[in-house]
């Protein structure tokens, strides 16, 4: 059996050991799964509910090693992996609860006596393609849903944390889903390409979901195109946080540090953009900068510290790039600075301009930028000026203006005051351009993986014009 390693991107130790599946083994597990799904998608939606509940339970029954797996992985904190679980058996057993919600209706017909029904159906096989940044969560959400909808699903774990994506899948056999339910894919990161593909090409697989970079899902969507299969696809972001003039400072303040530092910036929804309105600039600079200095970055596995390692050195190298440009281009350092290794320190990078870099590319690291804007106005138009549109937060003591101007934001999320980093469950989550499209979470996913069916049934005789 062949084999690929993880290295713990702090030790350089070997963090985990996979087996390295072939893509062409992919068509035969997609039709294994095909055939598994008959049966879980005749069973009862209570019968569904109950294992799924069960599953949930198996979840939280590995706390322990799932912590340890997200350190060695990924460099995370015991913090960071601990709300990973919580939030990941909620979804679970949301998911739960939807198995009655799939339902349909009764349509009037203007054909007389002919009963009209729009009906939900399982599609057969999804496909889960789940990331390393929030790895217990995204790793859940591809399958969980899919699965209360009376699917198969096959969950393509990342290259980076296997052993995270392999006890989510172990917890789920535990709670007895029946035999090629549900199913894993590990490969080593140079066949990653290939694997999926083949995954994408099984006609088995019916549905995709993906959650990672812009530029992947991308391939993945033009893939899927060429078998007209749907696709969901939660992809990158640019979160700008929106500080009005009337905004209370100290919440704004709190809500910033956490959208932007939350595990290290790597989340979809980090707070990439902090625009400021220039009457209130200065002071919001000075108070953030004194909290993200307080920040410290340290070893996770001793657990005395808010910030751990970022993913590996690739990830410093593009952050620390991002800082120089900006620097270079006449951007102001508040905090923090350039990265000498995985453990980074929290940056804030003021008065950036839309000519750096750091305006529009995503960090997917510890650092922030800083926009002044002279207005409302302008900062609603500089919150708009990116490709992406996932997360977004508006600060104002004027509930009114808050949500006006949460309207005219272009993204899938905006919370105001509240932080851009949020996520429950039972919410519609995604985003619009660059960012993806269709939604995860609650009766907005019992939509991306049903089949919608119009069914009728004639009730008195037939007449036809012909």
């Amino acid at each position: 059996m062949t084999e690929f390693v993880r290295l713990n991107p702090l030790t350089g130790e070997v963090a985990s050991r996979a087996r390295a599946m072939p893509a062409a083994e992919m068509a035969a597990l997609a039709a294994r799964a095909a055939e598994a799904q008959i049966a879980w998608g005749a069973m009862g939606p209570n019968a569904r509910r109950a294992v799924l509940v069960k599953a949930a339970e198996a979840l939280e029954a590995r706390k322990d090693a799932f912590v340890e797996a997200m350190m060695h992985e990924i460099g995370s904190t015991a913090g960071w992996a601990m709300f990973n679980l919580t939030l990941a058996a909620s979804m679970v057993r949301e998911a739960a609860a939807l198995t009655t919600q799939i339902s349909g209706e009764v349509i009037p017909s203007d054909k007389p006596g002919c009963l009209a029904m729009a009906v939900r159906e399982p599609v057969g096989v999804v496909l889960g393609i789940a990331p390393w940044n929030a790895p217990i969560i995204l790793g859940v959400r591809a399958i969980a849903v899919p699965l209360a909808c009376g699917n198969a699903v096959i969950l393509k774990a990342s290259e980076i944390c296997p052993r995270v994506h392999a006890l989510i899948i172990e917890a789920f056999a535990d709670a007895g889903f029946p035999e090629g339910v549900v199913n894993v894919v590990t490969n080593a990161p140079e066949d990653a390409g290939a694997v999926v593909g083949a995954l994408i090409d099984a006609p088995g697989v019916k549905r995709i979901n993906f959650t990672g970079s812009t530029t992947v899902g991308r391939i993945i969507a033009k893939r899927a195109a060429e078998h007209l299969k749907p696709c969901l696809l939660e992809l990158g972001g640019k979160a700008p946080f929106l500080v009005l003039a009337d905004a209370d400072l100290d919440e704004a303040v709190k809500a910033a540090a956490f959208g932007a530092f939350m595990n290290q910036g790597q989340i979809c929804m980090s707070t990439e953009r902090i625009i400021v309105v220039e009457a209130v600039a200065e002071a919001f600079a000075e108070k953030f900068a004194a909290k993200v200095a307080s920040m410290a970055t340290g070893d996770p596995r001793e657990g005395t510290t808010p910030l751990g390692a970022v993913v590996d050195r690739k990830t410093v190298d593009h952050v620390n790039a991002l800082i120089g440009d900006a620097l270079d281009k006449g951007a102001r350092l508040l905090t923090g600075g350039p990265g000498e290794s995985v453990l980074m320190p929290a940056t804030v990078v003021d008065q950036v301009t839309d000519a750096m870099k750091i305006y529009r590319d995503e960090s997917f690291g510890p650092v922030v930028a800083m926009i002044r804007a002279k207005d409302e106005e302008h900062a609603i138009a500089l919150a708009n000026d990116t490709e992406y549109g996932l997360s977004a937060a508006v600060f104002t003591r004027d509930a009114a203006r808050g949500l006006s101007v949460a309207r005219r934001i272009r993204s899938g999320i905006c919370h105001v005051n509240g932080a851009t980093v949020h996520d429950e469950a039972q919410m519609p989550f995604g985003g619009v351009g660059a960012s993806g499209y269709g939604r995860f979470g609650g009766k907005a996913g019992i939509d991306s993986f049903t089949e919608l069916r119009w069914i009728t049934l004639e009730t008195q005789p037939g007449h036809y014009p012909i």
